[in-house]
């Protein structure tokens, strides 16, 4: 039986085609992958996370025991809610001027399109290193899928030469990004009626001082440690989202604040919070009725990695394109690197069409993915 072979473009409309929203079962668009490299002979690993209907995939061209190559990317997108969206977003649209139309086509299923619909003439390669394919899940809320896989890759390979992450980029190199923690306050009172508050516990009242405390930690951030590759240059904090209270005649039993900080290479993203982990043990300390609790909800450390690094150039000499030193937005790399594998950014499409209606990516976007990943097997062929 002859293996399927897809275009680029056939395969990103099959890879859109399945709703694999951040946080629901990517299981159809996994078992379609499986099958379609096992028809071409790649060994493949299905990871199943902790979730039980979410998966990784870790697949492998040439001799697993041989150092190669990783091509990394997330199959999950994010919510395609929009009002603005022309047609379904998970059937692929193609317009005249090029445009690939639907949810992930650019973040990023389209990289993975690219790297899956060149399996075959890969394949048929006497290659010299091995070239993995790594598909992870639930990306998009903090990188939770992916350090599943990576903890399991001694087990299924011999150690990575290095780390391809296919994150829109415009197919240029990205040699470093910010990392990234959020952290979820949770303050638990007492409701009560407004006229008699010493009857009650003010739930917002006590998760004030924390988020006074987030606010000075960001004021501050702006003065340093400095890194003018970013922008903007310094690590960042904000309060992304606050919730509490029922109405405004009853006292809040219940508030929560979600936090994010984004921070420069060298900085630990989770000591941003310093100033706020102090302020919520100054408030327990303080004998308040109210129940302060706080929970890590994702973290992933800043990617950097030298210009002069065999990867740089290498993945410079695929792509055709410089490197560019650093973007601010982040990525599975940073992960990647801080379990030894030296990573770089590098896929197609542009960061600014992601997570809104109307994503798109365009032919030729998508068919120099494809002959990028065809120079890196050219590359390491023998």
């Amino acid at each position: 039986m002859t293996a399927p072979r897809f275009s680029p473009v056939e395969m990103l409309d099959r890879l859109v085609s399945f709703r694999t929203v951040v946080g629901t079962s990517n299981e159809g668009l996994m078992a379609f992958v499986v099958d379609y490299l096992k028809a071409h002979g790649v060994h493949c690993d299905l990871l199943k996370g902790p979730e039980g209907d979410r998966f990784n995939l870790f697949a492998t061209i040439g001799d697993r025991s041989v150092p190669g190559y990783i091509l990394s990317g997330h199959v999950d997108v994010v919510p395609a809610d929009e009002p603005e969206w022309q047609s379904d977003p998970f059937v692929m649209r193609s317009e005249a001027d090029g445009r690939l139309i639907g949810r992930g086509t650019c973040d990023m299923k389209g990289y993975l399109a690219a790297v899956l619909a060149m399996v075959g003439p890969l394949s048929d390669m006497d290659l010299g290193a091995s070239i993995h394919i790594a598909l992870s899940y639930d990306e998009e809320v903090g990188c939770r899928g992916v350090p599943h896989m990576i903890s399991a890759l001694p087990d299924l390979c011999a150690t990575p030469l290095g780390a391809i992450i296919g994150e829109p980029s415009g197919l240029v190199p990205v040699l470093a990004h910010k990392g990234k923690a959020a952290l979820r306050v949770c303050a638990k009172g007492c409701p009560g009626h407004s006229s008699r508050p010493d009857l009650g516990v003010n739930a917002i009242h006590a998760i004030l001082p924390v988020m006074m405390a987030a606010r000075s930690q960001a004021q501050s951030l702006e003065f340093g440690p400095l890194d003018e590759r970013f922008q903007p240059p310094y690590s960042t904090l904000q309060v992304g989202t606050f919730s509490g209270g029922q109405a405004v005649n009853i006292i809040p039993d219940h508030a929560e604040a979600q936090m994010e900080a984004r921070a420069i290479s060298g900085v630990d993203p989770k000591d941003i919070f310093s100033r706020v982990l102090e302020a919520i043990e100054i408030e327990k300390a303080s004998g308040s009725s109210a129940k302060i609790t706080a929970e890590w909800i994702s973290s992933y450390p800043a990617l950097a990695l030298d210009r002069e690094h065999p990867l740089a150039h290498l993945v410079s000499e695929i792509s055709g394109h410089q490197p560019v030193e650093a973007v601010s937005y982040g990525t599975e790399a940073g992960l990647f690197q801080a379990a030894g594998i030296p990573s770089i950014i590098c896929g197609p499409g542009d960061i600014t069409r992601a997570h809104k209606s109307e994503e798109y990516l365009t032919l030729p976007e998508l068919n120099a993915a494809a002959d990028m990943i065809l120079a890196l097997g050219k590359k390491l062929s023998v």
